[in-house]
């Protein structure tokens, strides 16, 4: 089973300086703008509050532009993810715009570990990052036990809908399950999401999809409460090639009524006492 971590490790670890090089992230903006923030954390900025002074982590951080963000609006962060080409860039980032964030190699199930329990007012997942992990209701009791009484999860991802849709046929129709399913769904795409001149010689990767009532059932069991629910018609990234337009801020949803798709969603949940 831990083979699919060996196989997508390879493929982050690949591509994280081709994403880092890419002005998709923006790492000359981060740079040079000390106000400047990701696409993604813009997005919510209005949903995630006032988050001066909370102890925060970043869940499969990636290259860190997220990470940055949130230390930005004045949470003290931590990051964490299995590639370590990724968080090299991470670093760089930080360390290029005078920010102390502190950053950790480890797979998600691995972070109470590495981390300690109840280390944690906020844990913070970002866009297109459960469908990397086999068992949602295992990440949801990780991230409870990272969490204090009253800290809160805040996350937003690329909705079920969405993933379960074949973006390579003329008509995107569905073509893969909505549903957690035992045996991850395999790849073998040579390219990347950004743009970028780069080859890449590690296609392969293993992912699986996760049903909103199994996301919020498995946050509840592991003893969260949820307080905000928000489905959105838009997604940060090109989701059905050819059939989506971007607007002004970055963010992508069908060309013709948007609203027959639901592209994305935000959900915060807190850490009964």
């Amino acid at each position: 089973m831990d083979d699919y971590l060996v196989i997508n490790k390879a493929r982050w670890d690949e591509r994280a300086p081709a994403h880092a090089a890419s002005s998709d992230y923006g790492f000359d903006r981060f740079i040079a703008e000390p106000d400047f923030l990701s696409r993604v954390v813009r997005f919510d900025r209005a949903r995630l509050g006032d988050v001066t002074g909370l102890r925060g982590v970043h869940l499969q951080c990636h290259i860190g532009t997220d990470t940055l963000s949130l230390a930005r609006l004045g949470a003290r962060m931590s990051g964490l993810d299995l590639s370590s080409a990724s968080l090299t860039e991470a670093r760089k980032l930080a360390a290029s715009t005078g920010t102390d964030i502190d950053y950790h190699e480890a797979t998600v199930y691995d972070a109470v570990d590495v981390l300690g329990a109840g280390s944690f007012d906020l844990v913070y997942t970002g866009v297109g990052a459960l469908c990397w992990l086999p068992d949602v209701a295992r990440w949801a009791r990780v991230v409870a036990d990272l969490l204090r009484p009253g800290g809160r999860l805040f996350i937003r991802e690329g909705h079920p809908m969405l993933w379960a849709l074949d973006e390579t046929a003329e008509l995107p129709t569905l073509g893969y399950s909505y549903f957690e399913t035992k045996e991850p769904l395999v790849f073998d795409e040579p390219g990347t999401y950004v743009d970028t001149d780069a080859t890449f010689s590690n296609g392969l990767s293993h992912s699986w999809n996760h049903g909103l009532g199994e996301i919020i059932t498995a946050l509840m069991t592991a003893g969260l409460k949820l307080t905000q629910f928000v489905e959105h018609d838009s997604v940060p990234f090109e989701g059905l090639p050819g059939h989506m337009v971007r607007d002004d801020a970055g963010e992508w949803r069908l060309s013709a009524n948007p609203e027959r798709l639901a592209a994305s969603y935000t959900i915060q949940a807190v850490k009964e006492p």
